[in-house]
């Protein structure tokens, strides 16, 4: 029986981890679930899957979650603050953790389970765009397992051949890596129309059901940005080793084109339950809830190369990852706020890419070789853009 820890429980994620875990109590036992503002659902979950802990990444909700625990009949211990979402991550009696917290606030309690040689699912992406050197050379000191939990990674993953060497494309006869998107809900909408992009119309994703930060970033494309990054680094490719391809069914998440010309693809239900499971048991498989593909369902697969004027996000993250780990640090904080200034009803949509642009242009790189140096440089980039919204976007 494996015991798990689920940061970021009450996210898309989480619950879905929950759900698999719960049909196959006989192999896994919750060691602790952690959430931020949603305590009523964090408290429910914990009334099912019966932790020995609950932690509150806030510390001002820590009175109200005690009594909802008491009204729920929770019987776990709670916790508060990053502290103890890095206490629950590295426990000794863990063995994998679920590391699904959305952004930058996920980076410190997940690299603490890889330090301490956890099996890591890692659904955060923000981790490796921001720290994969730190992070990658902490795994291998530690001898941490991570396992990708992104559909696309999980592809990959499940595509590459099974004796591969980290980077060794050469050996392994890998042409490219093919990162698919579906391209968002903005995928044929007039470019000279995005200025009138709504909120509601950006949170609506026509495949995916997920947070509200994701959608957004899913309609910029923002988001293959973040996985174009985290696949440099989840399997040691380089920029000119990756192709992004639309493909606006999501029914393959991503594919391996190997040099004797096969193509190798990974293929499903639009469900995230799938790879959660597959991280869950690997090398094994395990039932996930999801709806078998009916291929008589499918009335077509077409792909498409992205339109870079479409999605200046993308071509950001692409040249953010060329320039190196201070530009994606940058660019990833550059983007939390300009997402959360759109949805704040701040700015218009297409300046979220505006902002993300300016704010990498208005600081010179720098070399950062420490996760001292890379926070310090994520909350420069947070005032700077914060800075430029107020000063040039803000509606």
């Amino acid at each position: 029986m494996q015991t798990v820890t689920v940061l970021g429980a009450t996210g898309s994620i989480g619950c879905n981890t929950l759900d698999v875990i719960n049909r196959h109590p006989e192999k896994y036992r919750v060691f602790a679930i952690t959430g931020n503002s949603q305590l009523e659902l964090l408290m429910q979950q914990a009334q099912k899957c019966a932790p020995r802990f609950v932690v509150i990444a806030d510390d001002t909700h820590y009175k109200a979650a005690c009594e909802l625990a008491s009204h729920y009949g929770v019987d776990a211990e709670i916790l508060t603050g990053s502290h103890a979402l890095e206490d629950v991550s590295s426990a000794p009696e863990v063995d994998a953790v679920m590391a699904a917290i959305v952004g930058a606030a996920g980076l410190l309690p997940t690299l603490a389970a890889v330090k301490a040689g956890k099996r890591v699912l890692l659904a955060n992406k923000e981790a490796l765009v921001m720290s994969g050197k730190l992070f990658i050379d902490a795994a291998n000191q530690s001898g941490a397992k991570i396992l990708p939990i992104d559909s696309e990674h999980n592809a990959i993953f499940q595509c590459l051949p099974h004796d591969y060497e980290y980077g060794n494309f050469t050996t392994a006869g890998i042409r490219k890596l093919l990162l698919t998107g579906s391209g968002g809900p903005f995928r044929e909408r007039p470019l000279d129309s995005f200025s009138s992009i709504t909120i509601d119309e950006a949170s609506t994703h026509p495949n995916w059901s997920m947070g509200r930060k994701i959608t957004i970033d899913s309609a910029t494309m923002m988001n293959k940005g973040l996985e174009f990054i985290e696949a440099c680094w989840l399997f040691g490719a380089g920029a000119d080793d990756i192709d992004v391809v639309i493909h606006p069914q999501s029914i393959i998440h991503s594919m391996v084109q190997y040099i004797d010309g096969s193509v190798i693809a990974q293929m499903g239900n639009p469900d995230m339950r799938t790879p959660i499971a597959y991280g869950l048991a690997h090398p094994a498989r395990i039932e996930a809830g999801v709806k078998p593909l009916d291929f008589s369902d499918i009335a077509n697969f077409s792909f498409q190369t992205p339109c870079l004027k479409r999605y200046p996000n993308l071509k950001l993250a692409i040249d953010a990852c060329k320039e190196g780990q201070c530009a994606t640090t940058r660019m990833n904080a550059a983007n939390e706020v300009s997402v959360a200034a759109f949805l704040d009803g701040k700015i218009q949509f297409c300046d979220i890419a505006k902002v993300n642009e300016a704010t990498l242009n208005a600081m010179p790189y720098v070399s950062v070789s420490s996760i001292q140096q890379i926070l310090e440089q994520d909350t420069l980039a947070r005032v700077k853009a914060d800075e430029i919204i107020r000063g040039k976007f803000q509606c």
